[in-house]
């Protein structure tokens, strides 16, 4: 198995592999040393004039000479060199600071704020950097760190646009809606989920930020708009072309110290982007005494109750008027083909449809709870802890960022409060209670190291792990051959009844409902048309469309198919890792 720590050691050795990568950091840091150190490698004071030696050549304790008015070249190379990497870092930082946080909400929640946002970045890409520093100088003085803060400002644009756009390409993974689905906080869903794969590219634009940033301080200096008081390499530059044809070799050091720099960096960022993109707080919980506050209760017998649901988009309706409910301890199975509304109807009730979807009911209620009248954070916590998600995609329903490990731990340590040695038991013994093979094995492995029927029994392990109360599972077979498919109907039924709990199944097949559901509700077109006890409904079905289904379903004539029964030694799933 492949830890975190291993793969970041991985990338890090094929960084230092790269004869390129290694001979810019070192040529990095020298330069950072130097700037660093600067009093130790010369006693000379670099505002010190003197016009006595103005324009002098080298000698002993000035190696390089002085410049036009006096200055020791060596002291104002090495102090030019902090002022020159400070206020580039400067505007960096600030770049990153707005960029990151503005690209990350606009691009995980969209919205208004996504809009605003676009619309401010277009607006400051099209104002002229240059024009606008020198109005800005031109206005408050010249002052170095306030024109660096201010390209750091339109530096942002190209950061959120990059942010955002690596969000945009992940927020709709199914391992994201997983997360979603296990009670996740959206701030936890960021950090551990969309954080990971902005840093890559925001590392990579990083060293190429900086260099643009030395490169623009150093032409305003040179343009003599910086700070009269402090030495720096562009300040450096506009002395040596003013004595280009006395002294040229004063445009040399400063010239050269840029140029290697901003090379080093760019090289760098080369080396970066081949190894990085090669490889690849916790909310409050719910408060029952303000779920009394605001959520109207009431006693009844079922476990979920939604009467006349409607799920539109725009003009056009995907659920229409569907009423079901699901008794403790019932499965109901969802049947239709694609695109009947199964699917939206189980995110309806999960609260996971999109923002421009609109969802009327006339009731929606679990266990006595107005799902309607609950507040994100209220929903949020249902979800995973009493109402769990089992998913027809197994494989993209874990993040190949994290170990299998991880991914089942965080919702027991969010949900039930669990330490991380409690956690990490809990998930262990989930792993072997659905038939893992060496648990401890599968534990630190990554999903791309597991079969996709051993990936569905540890999404099954993860919904489960907190003991709900109602599961939802959406074509969980769907991506799994017969054999599997079998194994895992057979795990979701007997789990059921040994926690007696709800379970929803959505499904297009007759086949698969045959043996493990209760009761049956056919869709067709965003409604049911028919709901009966699974035996009525084989013997008799009533509606033409479920006896369309039943027709493609079975054979005609014949009785519903069993579900494959397995020998107890095949009941552990012993793909090898």
């Amino acid at each position: 198995m492949t830890s975190p720590a291993k793969k970041r050691q991985t990338k890090l050795v094929r960084l230092l592999k790269d004869p390129t990568a290694v001979i810019c950091v070192v040529v990095l840091l020298l330069i950072a040393l130097a700037a660093a150190f600067a009093p130790l490698l010369t006693s000379e004071d670099p505002t010190k004039t003197s016009l006595l030696d103005a324009m002098g050549p080298a000698a002993a304790g000035h190696p390089m000479g002085y410049d036009g008015v006096g200055h020791d070249v060596l002291a104002r190379l090495l102090y030019g060199a902090r002022n020159s990497l400070l206020g580039a870092l400067f505007a960096l930082a600030v770049a990153v600071g707005l960029g990151v946080p503005a690209g990350l909400v606009a691009g995980y929640y969209r919205g208004w704020f996504d809009t605003v946002m676009s619309w401010v970045s277009d607006f400051l890409q099209a104002i002229p950097a240059i024009i606008l520093l020198l109005v800005v100088l031109a206005a408050i003085g010249q002052n170095t760190y306030v024109a660096m803060g201010v390209f750091g400002v339109l530096m942002s644009t190209g950061v959120y646009r990059l942010i955002r756009a690596s969000v945009l390409a992940v927020r709709e993974e199914l391992y994201v809606d997983a997360a979603r689905v296990s009670g996740l906080s959206d701030a936890r869903i960021v950090r551990r989920h969309l954080l990971p794969v902005v840093v890559a590219p925001t590392v990579i634009q990083a060293a190429g930020m900086l260099g643009v940033g030395i490169l623009i301080q150093s032409g305003l200096e040179f343009l003599g708009l910086g700070s009269n008081t402090e030495p720096s390499w562009g300040a450096m530059l506009n002395d040596a072309f003013s004595n280009i044809y006395t002294k040229p070799v004063l445009l040399l050091w400063p010239g050269a110290a840029i140029v290697i720099t901003v090379a080093a960096l760019s090289l760098l960022g080369n080396s970066l982007s081949d190894v990085l993109t090669g490889g690849r707080p916790r909310p409050a919980s719910l408060d029952p005494k303000a779920v009394k506050k605001t959520v109207n209760t009431e006693k009844s017998d079922k476990l979920l109750t939604v009467d006349d649901l409607t799920v539109t988009y725009g003009q056009s309706t995907v659920v229409d008027g569907v009423s079901l409910s699901v008794q403790k301890g019932e499965v109901l199975g969802l049947v239709g083909e694609s695109g009947s509304g199964k699917s939206q109807t189980a995110f309806a009730i999960l609260g996971l449809l999109p923002p421009e979807a609109r969802v009327d009911s006339a009731r929606m209620s679990f266990d006595g709870t107005d799902l309607g009248a609950l507040s994100p954070v209220q929903r949020n916590q249902l979800r995973g802890k009493r109402i769990a998600y089992v998913p027809q995609e197994p494989m993209s329903n874990l993040d190949p960022s994290f170990t299998i490990g991880s991914q089942l731990v965080e919702p027991l340590r969010q949900h039930l409060k669990l330490s991380k040695a409690d956690a990490r038991k809990r998930a262990l013994e989930l792993l072997d209670r659905v038939g893992i093979v060496d648990p401890q094995r599968v534990f630190g492995a990554y999903p791309h190291e597991i079969s996709g029927g051993m990936a569905q029994r540890i999404l099954i392990a993860g919904a489960v792990s907190c003991d709900p109360d109602l599961i939802i599972a959406d074509e969980p077979t769907t991506a799994l051959d017969v054999t599997v498919q079998a194994e895992v109907l057979d795990l979701l039924r007997s789990l059921q009844k040994e926690r007696d709990m709800g379970l929803i199944l959505v499904t297009h097949d007759f086949g698969v409902v045959a043996d493990i559901c209760d009761t049956i509700a056919v869709m067709q077109t965003g409604r049911i048309v028919e709901r009966a006890d699974a035996a009525t409904l084989f013997a008799d079905p009533q509606h033409e469309y479920t006896r369309m289904l039943l027709n493609s379903t079975l054979q005609p004539d014949s009785p519903p198919r069993p579900p494959l029964r397995l020998r107890s030694s095949d009941k552990k799933e012993g793909a090898t890792l």
